[in-house]
């Protein structure tokens, strides 16, 4: 549960916790090679190091029917080795040239990425461009890969944040795109085939579509002379483009229940949240994080855990994707409180939703919003994120310096408005691990 709590915390700070100061506010420069490859960089002198991520429509949403993990996998086989490297000898070469090399997925993105000093950026180009371009596919390597997965599965059954997140994605999203975990389960990892990466591979990582966003020690000059030679050859479109999405159904009111042999349980209410290209997102945002997405400053953490004692922790946090993503409630708490702690949760919920709010606390929650922008965006890694999600989900490149602004206009009417379309609690749908219910 903690590890779970940590990584969702982390990605929502990400995504969605940058309040930005307007003298700090980098400016981003866009540029599209011949081949369609949209170039995203915001310049940082301070330091002589450059990071890079390459992101594609290659995400879990593309796996194919019973073989959810494909993509998570195809993201392990690039970073692992190549057509001219096995997985020792490209080890041993990205270690010698200091080159920090790694591929992960997500729901809608398949993302490639590189941190380097400056001095070394050509040798970590040469690097990034073979992991992207010549995939070793080594059958034997693959399963090996593949194994590793599946004792990785299997050991995540034990951890109720895993089993909770299957269950919910199921719930919410069944047969859609978006209703797997990314990491897949042992069974469906199993049914993966070497040709199931390769397809993937084929059908999706493209230049058209895809976005490479660099932050650092280099100049737009600098950095399209060192990339066109090494990218000339990647040509084409994905076979889906990266916003077309088939709508997910809406559920309410569902309900499951996943016994684990354990004292304490986990409950994870959910509802489907935006799009990325929803235009109230930012009022959305400003009303989870007086929810539960500001820590011990939120509702849900107030009412449930500081007055009443009822629970480990509460947080709330939604996703926004290519379509609406989940937007999640989760706390833990001993099994015996599990109704009246879900009870106090409901009611938070509901008080919210009749617009029992007032101006001091959503002050307060913007002005906590709007004051810890430098500090979360201090490292060209976490900048690189940020871009990638502008250029991937086509959003303006005025987003970063626009944030403030956005973040002060929204008022007291627009919380409300959006407490009451989201927080009616026959909305939600709710899974509990834990201990079998009497």
């Amino acid at each position: 549960m903690k590890s779970l709590s940590i990584r969702v915390l982390s990605f929502a700070c990400l995504i969605f916790g940058f309040s930005i100061n307007s003298y700090a506010v980098p400016s981003i420069q866009t540029v599209q090679l011949d081949n369609g490859l949209r170039i995203l960089l915001v310049e940082a002198h301070n330091v002589p190091m450059v990071s890079l991520q390459l992101t594609t429509p290659a995400g879990s949403r593309f796996d194919a029917k019973n073989k959810a993990g494909t993509a998570n996998l195809l993201a392990a086989v690039l970073a692992d080795h190549t057509a001219k490297h096995d997985d020792e000898a490209w080890a041993e070469w990205l270690d010698s040239e200091a080159l920090r090399l790694g591929a992960s997925a997500s729901r809608d993105t398949l993302s490639l990425s590189l941190t380097v000093v400056k001095e070394s950026l050509e040798v970590g180009l040469d690097a990034f461009s073979e992991a992207l371009l010549q995939p070793g596919w080594h059958k034997k390597r693959f399963l090996s890969l593949r194994e590793d997965s599946i004792a990785a599965a299997i050991k995540s059954q034990e951890t109720p944040g895993t089993q909770a997140a299957q269950a919910t994605a199921k719930l919410l999203y069944g047969s859609h795109g978006y209703g797997h975990s990314t990491s897949g389960t042992a069974k469906s990892l199993a049914h993966i085939q070497l040709n199931d990466l390769k397809s993937l591979y084929k059908n999706q990582v493209r230049p058209i579509g895809s976005v490479l966003a660099v932050s650092g020690d280099i100049t737009m000059p600098e950095i399209l002379r060192l990339l066109k030679p090494r990218l000339k050859t990647w040509q084409g479109a994905p076979k889906i483009s990266a916003l077309d999405i088939k709508q997910p159904s809406v559920v309410r009111g569902q309900s499951s229940q996943v016994t684990l042999p354990t004292s304490q349980a986990l409950i994870q209410l959910s509802r489907l949240g935006i799009a990325r290209s929803n235009h109230d997102f930012f009022p959305l945002f400003v009303m989870n994080h007086l929810l539960g997405g500001g820590g011990f400053g939120s509702k849900l953490m107030e009412e449930v855990r500081e007055k009443r004692g009822l629970v480990y922790g509460v947080y709330s946090y939604f996703i926004p994707l290519a379509a609406p993503g989940p937007f999640i409630i989760t706390l833990q708490t001993r099994a015996e409180q599990a109704g009246q702690a879900t009870q106090v949760v409901r009611d938070v919920m509901q008080s919210l939703a009749d617009g029992k709010i007032d101006k001091k606390q959503l002050n307060a929650t913007k002005s906590n919003l709007i004051g810890g922008f430098a500090q979360r965006m201090d490292s060209n890694r976490e900048r690189v994120g940020l871009l990638s999600m502008i250029g991937f989900y086509q959003m303006p490149l005025d987003y970063l310096q626009n944030w403030t602004a956005h973040v002060e206009s929204v008022t007291l009417a627009d919380v409300q408005r959006m407490t009451k379309a989201y927080l009616q609690t026959d909305d939600w749908n709710i899974v509990q691990v834990g201990p079998a219910k009497e």
